[in-house]
């Protein structure tokens, strides 16, 4: 038996069969951050942006990345999502993005959250790039996981 879940005994890449665990209550927090121009987040923050309500469309688009993680990470579980949230914090040089996913299955819902994040910070860029080609996405990470076997995970700040 090899450390690697994602490997069988000849190395080949396989789904982790999850089918003997229990169903228990899952949660995942994940965040996100795309920095921007000044004039980008005040245009954004106002509305003003030549795509229209910016944030709206990219908390939907984080939803569905979340709805469809399993259709874009090739070995992730296809997983009945129980809710899935996202949210933004306009900050002086960036967006904080928030996902907050939930499910009760056989396995946690980390990746979900981290997709929602990617996508929704994806769509912020697409729907600015007109104004602010130079934006940057970056520090997506799981802040909290809770359920399952390992129980709860939190980063320390």
């Amino acid at each position: 038996m090899n450390d690697f879940t994602h490997l069988d005994e000849q190395g080949k890449a396989r789904m982790v069969d999850v089918g003997d665990k229990p169903n228990s209550r899952r949660r995942a927090i994940a965040r996100a951050q795309i920095h921007m121009s000044l004039e980008t987040l005040q245009a954004l923050s106002q509305g003003n942006t030549p795509k229209g309500d910016v944030l709206a469309v990219a908390r939907v688009a984080g939803i569905q990345a979340a709805k469809k993680t399993a259709e874009l990470i090739p070995l992730c579980h296809p997983l009945p999502i129980a809710s899935a949230a996202v949210d933004f914090q306009i900050e002086e040089d960036h967006i904080g993005i928030e996902a907050i996913v939930e499910t009760v299955g056989q396995t946690g819902v980390e990746m979900e959250a981290l997709t929602a994040c990617s996508v929704a910070a994806l769509t912020i860029y697409d729907m600015c790039k007109s104004l602010d080609r130079s934006m940057v996405i970056g520090s997506v990470a799981l802040w909290e996981k809770e359920g399952g076997r390992s129980g709860k995970w939190k980063r320390e700040q």
